[in-house]
């Protein structure tokens, strides 16, 4: 159906007169008459009753009227959902739990007047998430982008470097350290079950070779409730967790987390955006991402690959 006959049929039923129709739609009578006969032939009725005080609606015309109206309004709202600036920022965080959700969360609380719809692609593997960037599906995911090449049209800038802290709890040997070091954890096993994504086990792969870390990422994950729960009760098994994560326990864990430095080992995370993408909140969250951001110091490492 015609949306500019059906906005025309409307504004002749309210105006009740041709021309008056014609002036409100800047078009020419003669249009308006061309295009209520087109919907008239259409729908196989008249529409309109021409009286010497103008257009009188016919019956089949009432009938149409308030389905007419509704048209428009649903035309009006599709616009709008796909109006940049109009429609919600769609950013993927990965995972509610990381650093990237509490990135998006301080945002949000300097531009609570934004529409923002938090979406967790945890499910996917790098270049999937980037091919849902690049369909528009998401405005722009977290990725650490190990060995996987931007496609055509998409853009990224490391923003998040995310410390490791070591989870343990009350009986392993580190438990009442202040810090440790990777050095400290030569003789430890890491426990990482659950990774199929290759983004991050290709990370604990390099971290793992590069201090001679025992990172452990193979075997199911029944639930991050369970892994804390198994960690607590260990004397043996440890946790790497990100500084910027949030994980819940009851207290009687006793859990400990314990900054890894000399040097930290960091998770770099890129943000990844499609370049033509128009949405005004989209580069205000840029925009902040690199304000916040703070270039590695000396005593931090980081894989080869995002040097």
């Amino acid at each position: 159906m015609d949306l500019d006959a059906v906005r025309t049929f409307v504004a002749v039923a309210e105006t009740g007169r041709f021309q008056a129709a014609a002036d409100d739609l800047d078009l020419t009578q003669q249009a308006v008459s061309k295009r209520m006969a087109s919907l008239e032939r259409e729908f196989g009725v008249r529409l309109f009753a021409r009286t010497a005080r103008g257009a009188r609606l016919t019956v089949d015309g009432q009938a149409l009227l308030p389905h007419a109206r509704e048209l428009l309004r649903a035309a009006s709202r599709a616009v709008a959902a796909v109006t940049p600036g109009r429609r919600a920022l769609r950013i993927d965080v990965v995972n509610r739990r990381i650093v990237t959700s509490k990135v998006l969360r301080a945002f949000y609380q300097q531009r609570p007047d934004i529409d923002l719809d938090v979406v967790t692609l945890s499910n996917l593997d790098a270049p999937s998430a980037l091919a849902e960037v690049a369909g528009g599906t998401v405005d722009a995911t977290f990725r650490s982008l190990r060995d996987t090449a931007l496609p055509r049209g998409l853009r990224a800038a490391r923003v998040i470097d995310d410390r490791h802290e070591l989870l343990v709890g009350p009986r392993h040997p580190l438990a009442n350290a202040g810090t440790v070091t990777p050095a400290d954890l030569a003789g430890h096993p890491i426990w990482m079950p659950g990774m199929t994504d290759p983004e991050p086990i290709g990370y604990y792969e390099d971290l793992a070779a590069a201090f001679g870390l025992t990172i452990d990422t193979v075997g199911p994950m029944f639930g991050i409730e369970t892994l804390l729960a198994e960690i607590a009760d260990s004397s043996r098994l440890a946790f790497l967790a990100g500084e910027g994560s949030r994980y819940l326990w009851p207290e009687s864990y006793d859990l400990r987390r314990i900054p890894v430095v000399g040097p930290a080992p960091v998770y770099p995370l890129s943000v990844v955006w499609r370049a033509d993408n128009p949405h005004p909140v989209l580069a205000d969250f840029l925009g902040y991402l690199h304000a916040r951001y703070r270039e590695t110091a000396d005593d931090v490492w980081t894989p080869a690959w995002c040097r």
